[in-house]
């Protein structure tokens, strides 16, 4: 029996023969392995190693989020109420400078590293920095201590500059290193806080970098909004400036979110006239809240932040927002009997919703160095707590908006009804070819072009319709009983009905705003029903169909109706069709004039008509008659106005 070969337990094995040590200068053989090989990384030295485990790469958003790290440290000396004034300025040489009137970081030597500057140390140590704990700043952005030490460590040149006590004070680094060590530049007055000077380094991001004006002009304004109690300062050398980038701004907006938002949706419809916006807490302090939200035909889309950091991603505090919004108009729909509500999803209440959300919290997790997304779980209480009241006295203050509002999300509802029940045909058709209706009587040619679908009422007429029909390129869909009519029907009634699932699976081109034309599997639609006052109604439900679900279908061309005969004329070898008793007293009076006996036959429908008969008067393109469905009115008129215009042209 072999001996167990693992690490505990095994039997003692044999000691391996030592090797003899290589020739100095000899290549060590591949598997050697030893002290030399590990290698030491020390100060920024592992920031321009691995740069995108700290900024996430390397690419332009990586190269603009150096400015994010900056500029939040001065809106951090901002919102703990030291700073009133924020400048950026942005030169033609690629320089970004940024400076604040705040307290200027401390310059005197650090107690755990003798002889070394404090403003030096913040720069050139990974993890140092005054936001810890909630001594120096009660909310801030920058909770790692890396930001402005990795963009130190990613920029050729940096120079920062403090004025503390009426005394300026200079520093300089290159990637990471100091340069020039802090000097005392001497006495200044009215002037206090820090301001940093940078130029991102070619190695790193590549020699065609660059920062876009229009990039860092709206990131400067944006913080304005998220911050009513500061002034943010812009500039840029003339060459940079352009229509949308001014060489000089100044940003104060103590509205807040409020005006981000108005400017935001300026020009577009809206579904609710007033934006829902509002504050809670103290601006700036832990659990702080700020909101605006608007109801547009716009794109929509959240904007949020969590201590004016910007959070693409989302997190927690955007779940709290989604379970304000979602429970206090359901609540709001119980509230007026309104029934409809019960399947909305944050979702359906988010469509068309463009939504500003800022929150402040003590000591926030991020998910990544990047802080792309909050992952600090009260947030979500904490919004939630904030947003809920507030919704429901702005529904209930506003009846009339309120309504709109609910009418709005409840039809988005039934639209995601509708397309999953669309999704689940489109599905189960991939795992299975391409599966069809049961009752439909498909042609043998797969090309659309040329391909006819005629829709027949019930099986009688189905079966009538499949022996006179051309099996190469006419194809026959029973329909059982009348379709349901959709001018008046819920999405939920319509997902549910069998008829209508059926139709759109032959079809196979999807409904709506899924309408593809290029997935259409035929040429021609025929609906074909009864020439009597049943018929007509069942081809006006279809009509209806089409033109709410498919109107494409009928710009396109696609839209015919059959005209089947109600009586077959006959006297002696002559044989005609009358369509109606209109047309059989015309015919009559103009066509059977002659001696001999007239035989007349009114057909029951079109299951009794002998599939031969049906053929030569309905089916075959050489002698039937079609008329082609178009639509003869605006398409801002009502459904039933075009519609009934519509029969009144087609069945006069």
């Amino acid at each position: 029996m072999s001996q167990p070969d693992d690490l505990f337990g095994g039997a003692p094995q044999p000691k391996p023969a030592l090797a003899k040590p290589a020739a100095r200068g000899s290549v060590p053989p591949p598997d050697s392995y030893s002290a030399a090989d590990i290698e030491v990384l020390e100060g920024l030295e592992p920031v321009r190693r691995r740069p995108g485990m700290y900024i996430g790469g390397t690419d332009a958003n990586a190269y603009h989020h150096l400015y994010a790290e900056v500029i939040d440290n001065s809106m951090d000396e901002a919102i703990a109420g030291h700073a009133t004034r924020i400048e950026v300025h942005l030169g033609a040489d690629g320089y970004l400078t940024i400076g604040d009137n705040g307290r200027g970081i401390p310059v005197e030597k650090h107690p755990k590293f003798p002889g070394r500057s404090t403003l030096e140390i913040v720069h050139t140590v990974l993890h140092a920095g005054g936001k810890f704990d909630s001594k120096a700043y009660e909310t801030s952005g920058g909770l790692h201590g890396v930001g402005v030490s990795v963009v130190n460590a990613l920029s050729d040149d940096m120079v920062v500059e403090v004025a503390r006590e009426q005394q300026l004070y200079r520093i300089v680094f290159s990637r990471g290193k100091v340069v020039q060590d802090v000097e005392n530049i001497g006495r200044v007055q009215n002037r206090r806080g820090t301001t940093t000077r940078f130029h991102p380094d070619p190695e790193i991001f590549g020699p065609t970098a660059h920062f876009s004006p229009g990039r860092i002009f709206r990131m400067t304004r944006a913080k304005a909004y998220l911050f009513g109690g500061v002034e943010l300062r812009w500039s840029c050398d003339e060459s940079l400036a352009s229509d949308d980038v001014p060489a000089k701004a100044v940003f104060h907006y103590p509205g807040g979110l409020r005006d981000f938002m108005a400017a935001r949706i300026e020009g577009e419809t809206r579904i609710t006239d007033e934006i829902f916006s509002g504050k809670s807490g103290k601006p700036g302090s832990h659990a702080s809240v700020e909101w605006a939200i608007a109801w547009t035909l716009g794109d929509g889309g959240m904007s949020s932040y969590c201590n004016t950091v910007p959070t693409p991603d989302g997190g927690t505090h955007e779940a709290g927002l989604r379970m304000a919004l979602l429970r206090g108009l359901k609540n709001y729909a119980e509230l007026t009997k309104n029934k409809g509500a019960a399947s909305l999803t944050a979702e359906d209440v988010l469509t068309s919703c463009s939504a500003m959300l800022s929150v402040f919290v003590r000591e926030p997790e991020f998910a990544g160095q990047t802080k792309d997304k909050l992952a600090s779980g009260e947030a979500t209480r904490i919004v939630d707590t904030a947003l809920r009241d507030a919704f429901d006295h702005w529904l209930a203050a506003s009846p009339q908006q309120a309504g709109k509002l609910l009418d709005w999300a409840i039809d988005r509802a039934e639209e995601r009804l509708r397309r999953r029940k669309e999704k689940e045909i489109d599905r189960a058709s991939a795992t299975r070819k391409l599966r069809l209706p049961g009752k439909l009587a498909d042609c043998t040619q797969n090309a659309a072009q040329g391909a006819e679908l005629f829709i027949v009422e019930g099986d009688s007429a189905g079966g009538s319709a499949k022996q006179a029909r051309n099996r190469s390129n006419q194809a026959v869909l029973p329909l059982r009983g009348k379709i349901l009519n959709v001018a008046g029907a819920s999405r939920d009634k319509l997902a549910a009905n069998q008829l209508i699932a059926d139709l759109v699976q032959a079809l196979g081109c999807g409904t709506r705003d899924r309408y593809t034309e290029d997935e259409l599997r035929y040429d021609k639609i025929i609906i074909m029903t009864d020439a009597d006052v049943d018929g007509a109604h069942i081809a006006s439900l279809l009509i209806t169909f089409f033109f709410q679900e498919m109107p494409r279908l009928i710009e396109n061309g696609h839209l015919y109706l059959a005209m089947p005969p109600l009586y077959r004329i006959s006297q002696g070898g002559k044989t005609l069709y009358a369509r109606d008793d209109a047309h059989r007293a015309e015919l009559m009076a103009t066509e059977f004039t002659g001696k001999g006996k007239i035989e007349t036959t009114r057909f029951k429908g079109l299951g009794e008509m002998p599939f031969a008969h049906l053929r030569e008067t309905t089916m075959s393109p050489k002698s039937r008659t079609l008329l082609q469905v178009k639509i003869l009115d605006d398409r801002d008129a009502t459904l039933n106005k075009v519609f009934l215009k519509s029969l009144k042209h087609i069945f006069q």
